[in-house]
């Protein structure tokens, strides 16, 4: 690969991303261009602007996404009520397309002919953002330092920073006892404390969710309501789709829902550890599971859940620009037409329990279940004939087997 012109980074403003920043000046002579994304982290972003103008990057953008982030990424996922291995609700996987998609965006607006990323050779993020920023722009180059750069260390990574007078914090003299990423839909814990999958995660791992043990003792309802698969409103109240789920993390942080502690199978073929919190998620996929119960057929609805493990492979694998993530997108929204109602969950020591659902779609009918009189809406004698026709090719199959064995 020629050595790029101009570079857009994906910068935090953290030690790492300032030092990458660095090694690209020095090491292709380029010029770069930072891009900060403000997707819900919870961190004040303008520190990076001053640490990139200090640092000579040529231009800089800082970018709220929190809404595209929640509307055309999050939403369509929850959709499909997508779980990575029957546990993980995706959140750090989710985030990386749309960082990709906007690097390659700054890239064709600034002329630049390269991005670049701060993800490790060992992780799934790295083929995250480099398959969604070829899907996107065959033509890019993408540089991912950590697979080049000597700077294999901590202390290496500390002695190039401090040879270019970058600014190094206290916290970071030490080993760090675990790495953090976080967006509104989730934080992430991984790496060292955490490395040992026997040793239980100590509690100040926990930044968003209260203990459970230490929850309220009182349980609380809320009302979320649905149009056409997506969450609209919470208990009456309309909101965006970023307000909307930053009040859920609310409430499900402090009724200490979401925790998730996961051994999971990296797409790169090793195993690892990770602790998440997923407090709005959770509360959300339960309730759509709720309001697609009473308003989703039954053929639909399995044929939504034999997909779904696919479909979550596919985001987690980094495939979410594919083709086949788009046809299983379209199949899903299809079946969400209408989903549209309310969901009433109860919120306790850590759980999250549909009590309550209701549309003006509903496909229940409680004429045809009830114990009581049904005035004529279900017939049960019909039932017999419908259990002989699926009982013939069984009945064929015993009397075959029981010619063999005689």
């Amino acid at each position: 690969m020629s050595a790029p012109k101009k570079v857009v980074l994906a910068y935090s403003g953290g030690l790492d991303t300032s030092i990458i920043l660095k090694w690209l000046q020095t090491e292709y002579g380029c010029a770069v261009v930072t891009f900060t994304a403000d997707l819900g982290q919870g961190e004040e972003l303008e520190p990076a602007r001053k640490k990139a103008e200090m640092m000579g990057a040529t231009d800089i953008y800082i970018e709220d996404l929190r809404e595209e982030f929640v509307r055309d990424f999050v939403f369509p996922m929850f959709r499909a009520n997508a779980v990575y291995e029957g546990l993980y609700l995706l959140g750090t996987s989710i985030a990386r397309p749309l960082i990709s998609k906007r690097l390659v965006e700054i890239a064709a607006e600034t002329g630049a002919d390269a991005v670049a990323h701060g993800a490790t050779g060992k992780g799934n993020d790295q083929v995250r953002f480099e398959l969604s920023a070829y899907a996107l722009n065959p033509d890019i180059k993408v540089i991912a330092p950590w697979r080049e750069w000597t700077l294999g260390s901590r202390t290496k990574l500390l002695d190039f920073a401090e040879q270019h007078q970058i600014p190094i914090t206290g916290d970071k003299r030490g080993a760090a006892p675990f790495s953090v990423d976080a967006n509104l839909l989730h934080t992430s814990s991984e790496g060292k404390v955490l490395e040992d999958p026997a040793k239980e995660a100590p509690d100040h791992i926990y930044q968003r969710t209260v203990h459970p043990e230490d929850a309220p003792d009182t349980p609380e309802h809320v009302d979320i309501g649905f149009v056409r698969g997506d969450a609209v409103s919470i208990n009456g109240r309309a909101m965006s789709p970023a307000t909307l789920l930053t009040e859920l993390n609310t409430l499900g942080g402090t009724h200490g829902i979401g925790r998730l502690d996961l051994v999971e199978g990296r797409f790169v073929g090793m195993k690892s550890r990770g602790i998440y919190e997923t407090p709005g998620g959770t509360l959300l996929l339960e309730a759509h599971r709720g309001i697609e119960s009473i308003t989703l057929d039954r053929g639909a609805a399995h044929l939504k859940d034999e997909l779904m493990p696919r479909y979550a492979e596919l985001i987690y694998d980094g495939f979410w620009f594919s083709p086949e993530r788009k046809m299983l997108q379209v199949a899903i929204d299809t079946s969400q037409e209408h989903v549209t109602g309310t969901v009433r969950l109860k919120l306790y020591k850590g759980l999250a329990r549909c009590v309550g659902r209701w549309s003006d779609r509903s496909l229940y009918s409680e004429a045809h279940v009830t114990f009581e009189d049904d005035a004529g809406a279900y017939d049960q004698k019909d039932a017999a004939g419908f259990i002989q026709l699926n009982a013939l090719r069984l009945k064929l199959i015993a009397a075959r087997n029981r010619t063999l064995k005689g």
